[in-house]
């Protein structure tokens, strides 16, 4: 009996994707199927960015084929990244698909060093992505990417965005005085941070990362509850101090209905750099422990190192200044656990929903 396409799905659907250990979606537009002669051609089409290559899912097809008795002709592996749902009465935007917090429960655990090489690996990655600066009391983004400048408008109502390192940006840094405080009370300071969202021509992203700013504070939660978000990460030293203020932060994010997408652990062991002694300073494996604990994603661990902090105050983040470095590897492999996790969420339904218009009567 010869095979069709539907004989082919129905093998496919057996295959499990060995990055998220789930069975693949046959469905289309997800996977396509067509018949060449006496061999099948198959698109897959995956949810978050391919990292390292497509090797381990091309080879699990090639198998599922060939124990199948069918014949496999080309195999074409891409990425599409989709809208993901937000809190209940906020809406995605419209040119960007996934917003994505990156939040600590205090300063001073490397969050903003964090969310700048998390973006910078997706975008490595193959993912269209933003950097927003939400941190608005110590703006860091500027630095961090090494732009100056203010946002050009031309409209005199919508910003566009800066671009450093490819990454399509925007920070409350380039649009005040360098040595200027921000001495701003709270509800200024999230009605700035809101129109900073929704004011600036973000082009088309997959993930938004919006470097929050510290702290579960009136700022941070409202922020948490006015910006569409796809979900949040929470980063933390392995400090006892850290972890209390760690916790603080998921339980605001799961109090408003954003889902905690995993725990990054950062200045996870210090790194000498004269001998390459490794201690861990602040603690061990606290991160780990949290995220066990609340039955969250792992993402992973960062190390207490020089050079991450000199690349990153010279304007070019370990992600683009040693891209074959030990560091950028870690940040690619949590960024990549980070966009495996955004895949895994409810898809957004807002579009077929009708908007509701108040009209005078």
């Amino acid at each position: 009996m010869t095979a069709t396409v539907q004989d082919v799905r129905a093998v496919l659907s057996r295959v499990v994707d060995p990055e998220t250990h789930k069975t693949l979606s046959v469905t289309e537009p997800e996977l396509q199927v067509a018949a060449e002669g006496d061999a099948f051609s198959i698109t897959v089409t995956l949810g978050y960015p391919i990292f390292n290559g497509s090797q381990a899912l091309r080879a699990a097809i090639e198998a599922a084929m060939q124990a199948a008795g069918q014949r496999l002709g080309k195999l074409d592996v891409q990425m599409k990244v989709r809208t993901h749902a937000v809190q209940r009465g906020l809406r995605a935007l419209d040119t960007v698909r996934n917003i994505i917090a990156v939040a600590s429960g205090k300063g001073g655990v490397g969050k903003s060093t964090t969310a700048v090489n998390l973006a910078l690996a997706l975008q490595a990655q193959g993912a269209r992505v933003g950097l927003l600066d939400a941190d608005i009391y110590g703006p860091s983004v500027p630095i961090m990417l090494g732009l100056s400048g203010k946002p050009k408008s031309s409209d005199g109502k919508s910003m566009e965005p800066l671009i450093g390192h490819g990454l399509q940006a925007n920070s409350i840094g380039f649009l005040m005085d360098d040595d200027g405080p921000a001495i701003w009370r709270g509800p200024m300071v999230t009605q700035a941070l809101t129109q900073l969202l929704s004011l600036t021509n973000w082009n088309d992203l997959d993930y938004l990362i919006v470097d929050m700013p510290p702290g579960t504070g009136d700022i941070a939660l409202t922020m948490a509850q006015k910006v569409p978000l796809t979900g949040a990460v929470i980063v933390t030293t392995p400090q006892d101090l850290a972890l209390a203020d760690a916790r603080k932060g998921l339980i605001m994010f799961q109090k408003v209905d954003v889902p905690v997408l995993g725990i990054v652990e950062n200045m996870s062991v210090h790194i000498c750099s004269n001998c390459g002694h490794v201690e861990p300073i602040f603690g061990q494996d606290g991160g780990r422990h949290l995220a066990a604990n609340y039955h969250l994603p792992y993402l992973g661990a960062l190390p207490l190192q020089l050079d991450i902090r000199e690349e990153t105050d010279s304007g070019r983040p370990s992600v683009v200044a040693s891209p074959d470095g030990k560091a950028a590897q870690l940040y690619h492999e949590i960024a990549h656990q980070l966009a495996i996790h955004v895949a895994g969420q409810p898809l957004d339904d807002s579009g077929a929903k009708p908007r509701v218009v108040a009209r005078k009567s």
